[in-house]
């Protein structure tokens, strides 16, 4: 009679080819720690996409395929039956800001908000258990949840008194403060709009307390800053958030310096859990090229040499860049956060200095100056592997899709917010307008780069809900189960490989994450259910039994 252990084990010819299954090179015969076996396991790799063994030697995957897994099986060796479970290789979040989203998790929660008055009895709530002197702070109001009208200070002053409210838009790139936040930060009817940002006022002139893009960071600098404390308590919340999701990296794409000393905090006092790579701001390209130079690029835990510029707004707040004006604002075609010959001297500096570029476009107008700079500076500074990135690319005209593909650059995007602002986005910009909105197929089709992620805390920090919205673009309000521009839909797989290989590649990883085979670094999740064969309509219901970084359990399921 077999034993478990041999049943577990049992002979059979996995999937994959002897070329790209087997022993890695570094591992010996009997050397596996850990064994997961009988499972359907994705591989990534297009020839030979399944396999149904993983073996693991320290943090690499040493073996795949039932046979090869069996060969290197040692007694002491850790066995785990998958019994059929779907695995995938670990899931890379393109774009997610990792303060904001982990320091949410202890602010006011507004993404539930659905009224008015579920808004001013959140922050009434928040006012009385603040302590003196502190601020009240929360994220995630949508102003189209309750039919369209924005907030206003009156609705915020009358539970908080003196104390300072300061409440982000779910987009991140609108706030409304009360008066109290107002006056410590100095605004009144007399402060000019900052290049790049708006002070909304009423019909006197006053400021209303909605403040957008740019003007953001007047207010800002009135808040106290957290300490480096508060941000790495925060940031183990939101690693243990992402690690329930199956996410094993991050790009981290918060436009300050916070996330990036977080993050080398964390990794001086051993593995955080979760890899990070971190994007800082392009105006400070000299100053990363210079640490780069002094300290290297980091390693496979906590890596940096990314660079990232805002060239506009968003959808939401009217100030993504469009080259037609917004057909519910026919005066406001969006805004750019900085002059374009400006970014056009940064992307340059920084390019030449073998940095890796991502510049967040959103309306048509602003992706097409910032492909025209990337054009350019290719041009200038000669051949290279450079991998510039468009963050979210959401509306692009009918020529983008193809120059994208033909420039080699990567579109970044989030697919949730196909399902979110799809709600509304015709009555921003029009239906003679949305063909090219989150236009995954078009972009896929010409042969361009696309890769995935969710814009947390914009957008959930599940890689399950993006790939329902990609599949099936059917909006979060029920009304187009359809889809949103429906021609736009891509497969399960495809939406797989954006989360994964896409996103390796996309952050110069492809050699060593991305897929399934011997010599990656051992991160993959095992999901409840497989994807691939679910109801598209229950994609966003599959959960996570265990996310593996690593070589280590980093979650399990209770």
């Amino acid at each position: 009679m077999f034993s478990r252990r041999q049943m577990l084990l049992g002979a059979g010819a996995a999937a994959l080819t002897p070329a790209l299954i087997g022993r890695a090179a570094f591992a010996r015969p009997d050397m596996l720690d850990v064994a997961y076996v009988n499972g359907r396991i994705w591989t990534g790799i297009s020839a030979v996409p399944f396999t149904d063994a993983i073996g693991v030697s320290g943090n690499r995957i040493a073996a795949v395929g039932k046979a090869a897994v069996r060969a290197e099986t040692k007694r002491s060796t850790h066995i785990v039956d998958l019994e059929g479970a779907f695995v995938a290789p670990g899931f890379v979040d393109n774009h997610a800001h990792m303060v904001l989203g982990s320091m949410m998790l202890v602010q006011v929660p507004l993404l539930p908000v659905r009224t008015p008055q579920q808004l001013i009895d959140a922050v009434g709530g928040a006012v009385r258990k603040v302590k003196p002197g502190g601020w009240v702070q929360g994220f995630g109001w949508d102003e189209q949840r309750w039919g369209g009208e924005l907030p206003n200070k009156a609705w915020l002053d009358g539970v908080s008194a003196d104390v300072p409210v300061a409440l982000r838009r779910t987009d991140g790139h609108q706030m409304i403060v009360n008066s109290r936040a107002l006056q410590l930060a100095g605004i009144t009817r007399d402060t000019p709009n900052p290049p790049g940002g708006v002070i909304l006022r009423d019909d006197k002139g006053e400021p209303t307390g909605i403040l957008r893009d740019n003007a953001l960071n007047i207010l800002e600098h009135a808040i106290p800053a957290p300490s480096d404390a508060e941000i790495d308590d925060a940031l183990q919340l939101g690693i243990k958030e992402g690690l329930s999701h199956g996410v094993t990296q991050v790009h981290g794409t918060d436009l300050d310096w916070l996330a990036f000393d977080g993050f080398r905090r964390l990794r001086a006092r051993g593995e955080p859990g979760m890899r990070f790579y971190s994007f800082v701001p392009l105006r400070d390209w000299e100053k990363l090229a210079a640490l780069v130079k002094e300290e290297g690029r980091g390693d496979d835990w906590c890596r940096w040499g990314g660079l990232k510029h805002l060239a506009d707004g968003s959808l939401g707040s009217r100030t993504a860049l469009f080259a037609e004006p917004y057909i519910d604002n026919p005066a406001n075609r969006g805004l750019a956060t900085t002059p374009f010959d400006e970014v056009h001297r940064w992307v340059h500096g920084a390019d030449a200095a073998g940095l890796q570029v991502a510049c967040h476009a959103i309306g048509d107008e602003a992706i097409r100056r910032i492909l025209d700079i990337y054009e350019a500076v290719a041009a200038a500074n000669g051949a290279r592997d450079r991998r510039f990135r468009i963050e979210h690319a959401q509306h692009l005209n009918d020529a983008e899709a193809p120059r994208i593909a033909a420039q080699g650059v990567i579109a970044s995007m989030q697919p949730y917010h196909a399902a979110d602002d799809g709600r509304w986005a015709e009555t921003a910009i029009g239906h003679g307008r949305l063909h090219g909105s989150w236009a995954f197929r078009s972009l896929l089709d010409a042969g361009a780069t696309v890769t995935f992620g969710s814009d947390w805390p914009v957008a959930p920090l599940d890689p399950m809900t993006g790939i329902h919205a990609a599949v099936t673009r059917a909006t979060t309000d029920g009304k187009q189960p359809g889809g949103f521009v429906p021609e736009q839909k891509i497969t399960v797989a495809e939406s797989l490989v954006a989360y994964t290989r896409s996103n390796a590649y996309a952050g110069f990883q492809e050699d060593r994450l991305g897929t399934i085979k011997p010599g990656n670094l051992a991160d993959f999740v095992v999901l409840g259910n497989d994807p691939l064969t679910t109801n598209p309509d229950d994609l966003a219901g599959i959960k996570v039994r265990r996310t593996i970084v690593g070589g280590k359990e980093r979650f399990v399921a209770e």
